[in-house]
């Protein structure tokens, strides 16, 4: 086995060695530093130091600096005892304010450079301990120490960095770690400098040998970024920006995560306290990202190993090719997401400014270089960049109890922070999502149900300005897109509206029943339990009625959204009827109609309910609702669904027409009962052998005149379309039809257009048919 002891003590005698050996290990033997044991000095290893005084003064200064020269000749575990005993030398030596000395320094920088072409394992251990002592020389109050250390580290850098970093190690950044420390814990503004003067100088004169060396680069500049002094910040994102313009091929060609710290660098100067030009400069650089990104720039060597093609990707002959093939390559993914999740992220700053340069940023972005996305990527843009751009607004006001409801009234009332963010942005956004979604429709058109999905989201927030939103940017998408719908894409467009409608339909439960009012009777009774005394008694009946209020209102404010909700949701489906009319198939139509057919018929039944009525008219200008409370809904409601039945039996398909045709006669049929049932009550009964006189007149301004006359448009709408019927198909009604007829002859009505249009259809459709019969009878 070679041996440890150097060259230069060998001359010295063989009667020495023991002596030498122990005054080379003196306070710092290996047994107790060399990583079992660790502290300062003991006493004993003082007194085998000053006992061997005289054996030192005997190796001269050549001789001493030959010991250091020849330490790559130690072994493994040699050189570590070493390393750690200089450093521990080299720290008493610099611990005197006043005279501190900095030969040990000197030659740890000297026995760092001999080490370095150890194994890495062996160089790693080493490292170690010299940046665990860099760092805390670094950190020193004295400020030419520190600068002597970071200069020191500077040259160590330099000189490792001239060595070639094996494939799937991180040496380089685990080398510069001790500058990131550094800069994160030092208070001395003239080392933070000196810090970013020496990366940069590591950076312009290495660029060709950094590999992950870079990420503790950007690290640096991040910590840089959130500085205190303005000086700092400027010096680093001016090296930043330097490096971004002129080696960018370099920071991409590395592993992915570089790339991403290179981002998150940009995103921390967005956040600067000094000046709104950082966050301007720093989002144009994102910008640029995207831009070097678009063309193709990856880095020769990535490009040459990962992909299998030419060393430049931005040969003019291959470059739409290379650009093609990189949008499906995982390199490719993971470099643009960071970029954009990035600029997602600066949607949520706080300063309007950045808001509305980061959104803008980020769409410019997907609508320039969205063509060399692939399938995944975009499923991931998605999922992650664009969809979170919603996810305050959707979750901020969920219905869970009475607090979020009240949330949500104070929201509605005044909250400016989330009105700002409502018109100024989510709508802007969402209008921008869809318009992306339309323009690369060709590729993520398999993306359609998520798209519907975030849409309906809004719709059925309990919030009219956020399912207003939905709403409009639902009839956007169709209105854009709906030329490119395939049948499947059709049927997940209306499945999606029929959704949205079951989900806010208005309930009227709580109101109805005095189930509410009981829950806030055992809440209040419980909370003032073992209160008996007067003042406490009327306290309590006080915070019932009170309570009983606030949540009374707080059911009428949702159910008064919900209406508001589903009339949007019917003007959204006339208007894409209108749109695309000759599009709908018969069985899209029909699920369409199946949807508001149901509003239909609960609204009629809320309207029928006789004791909710009184209950709401008992409460008065609270509910700010009329008498009956859903007639507009009903009566919409059945307009439309008239509306799309006629569609599918005006433009026959064969498939689904003979059944709209049935649910069309069964439609006009309930309409017409529901008028006449309406218009009797309250008639008086017919009894046995006694001749009733027909209710002609009803009292002018009451509110069943109102009603009918509401109500007027619809019976109006039904009948125009039985007499358009066929003559087979009204035929074959008749019978159903026939007695409702009979009752709007003998009830009275609120308008007189429904009289006129009624004998007009008795002239057109029922006369001819008594003229057949009678001449058959003949």
């Amino acid at each position: 086995m070679k041996s440890l002891i150097l060259p230069v003590l060998k001359k010295k005698g063989p009667g020495r060695l023991h002596q030498a050996a122990a005054a080379r290990r003196g306070s710092y033997d290996s047994a107790g530093v060399g990583g079992h044991a660790s502290g300062m000095v003991t006493s004993d290893q003082m007194s085998n130091l000053v006992s061997n005084l005289h054996l030192l003064e005997q190796v001269g200064m050549s001789e001493m600096n030959h010991i250091f020269a020849q330490s790559q000749k130690l072994n493994s575990e040699a050189i570590i005892d070493f390393v750690k005993a200089l450093c521990k030398v080299s720290l008493e030596e610099l611990r005197s304010m006043s005279d501190p000395r900095v030969f040990s320094l000197t030659k740890i920088v000297e026995i760092s450079h001999c080490n370095m072409s150890r194994i890495r394992l062996v160089w790693s251990t080493i490292w170690n301990v010299l940046s665990d002592f860099f760092v805390t020389i670094g950190c020193s109050d004295n400020l030419s120490i520190s600068i002597f250390a970071i200069d020191s580290l500077r040259q160590l850098a330099m000189k490792f960095l001239d060595r070639e970093e094996l494939a799937n190690y991180n040496f380089q950044k685990e080398f510069m770690k001790p500058f990131i420390i550094v800069m994160r814990k030092s208070k001395s503004v003239e080392i933070r400098e000196l810090i970013i003067r020496c990366v940069s100088q590591l950076v312009f004169s290495r660029v060709k040998s950094v590999k992950s060396g870079w990420r503790s680069m950007f690290m640096v500049f991040t910590t840089a970024s959130y500085d205190e002094h303005k000086n700092i910040v400027l010096l680093a994102f001016e090296i930043l920006e330097r490096i971004i313009k002129d080696y960018f091929p370099y920071i991409t060609e590395t592993e992915n995560a570089t790339f991403t710290d290179c981002i998150n660098c940009l995103i921390a100067f967005t956040n600067s306290r000094f000046s709104k030009d950082f966050s301007s400069q720093a989002i144009s650089f994102l910008l640029f990202c995207a831009t070097r990104l678009a063309e193709g720039d990856f880095g020769k060597n990535m490009v040459a190993s990962a992909n299998n093609v030419p060393s430049s990707p931005l040969i003019e002959k291959k470059e739409k090719t290379n650009t093609a093939r990189f949008a499906d390559k995982d390199d490719h993914l993971l470099l643009w997401f960071p970029l954009l999740a990035g600029l997602s992220e600066l949607t949520f700053d706080m300063r309007a400014e950045i808001r509305k340069s980061a959104l803008q940023a980020l769409f410019d972005t997907l609508e320039n270089y969205g063509h060399i996305f692939s399938l995944p990527l975009w499923d991931r843009v998605f999922d992650f960049v664009l969809f979170p751009l919603f996810d305050y607004v959707r979750h901020a006001i969920e219905p869970s109890g009475e607090n979020m409801q009240t949330e949500d009234f104070e929201d509605n009332s005044g909250d400016s922070d989330q009105d700002g963010w409502l018109y100024e942005t989510c709508k802007l956004a969402l209008e921008l999502v869809v318009d992306l979604f339309v323009r690369f429709y060709d590729m993520v058109n398999p993306l359609m149900r998520k798209m519907l999905m975030l849409l309906t989201s809004f719709i059925k927030r309990p919030h009219q300005s956020l399912a207003g939103i939905g709403i409009t940017a639902f009839t956007r998408l169709i209105s854009k897109a709906g030329s490119l719908f395939t049948e499947e894409k059709w049927l997940e467009a209306v499945l999606s509206l029929k959704e949205a409608v079951v989900a806010t339909v208005p309930d009227f439960s709580l109101i109805s029943s005095d189930t509410l009012l009981a829950d806030v009777v055992k809440e209040t009774t419980q909370f003032s339990l073992g209160s008996s005394t007067e003042g406490s008694g009327r306290s309590t009946i006080e915070e019932l009625e009170g309570k009983k209020a606030r949540a009374l209102y707080f059911a009428l404010t949702d159910v008064r959204c919900r209406v508001a909700v589903q009339l949007l949701l019917i003007q959204a489906v006339t208007e894409i009827v209108n749109m695309f009319r000759d599009t709908l198939s018969a069985k899209n139509t029909i699920v369409l109609f199946e949807a508001l057919h149901g509003v239909a018929l609960h609204a009629h039944k809320i309207n029928g309910d006789s004791e909710l009525r009184s209950r709401l008219i008992d409460l008065g200008p609270m509910t700010q609702m009329q008498d009956p409370p859903l007639l507009r809904l009903e009566n919409e409601s059945y307009h439309i669904c008239l509306s799309l039945l006629q569609n599918v039996v005006d433009n026959p398909s064969g498939f689904g027409e003979t059944e709209a045709s049935g649910l069309l006669v069964d439609l006009c049929a309930e309409i017409l009962h529901v008028y006449v049932d309406i218009a009797k009550i309250g008639s008086p009964a017919s009894s046995a052998g006694k001749q009733v006189r027909p209710l002609w007149q009803i009292p002018t301004g009451s509110s069943k005149r109102r009603e009918l006359a509401a109500r007027a448009p619809v019976v109006v709408a039904t009948l125009h379309v039985i007499c358009e019927m066929g003559t087979n198909s009204f035929n074959k009604s008749l019978v159903q039809f026939f007695p409702l007829l009979s009752g709007l002859i003998s009830c009275e009505h609120g308008s007189n257009e429904v009289q006129d249009v009624l004998c007009d259809m008795l002239a057109s459709k029922v006369g001819p048919v008594l003229l057949q019969a009678s001449s058959n009878l003949q």
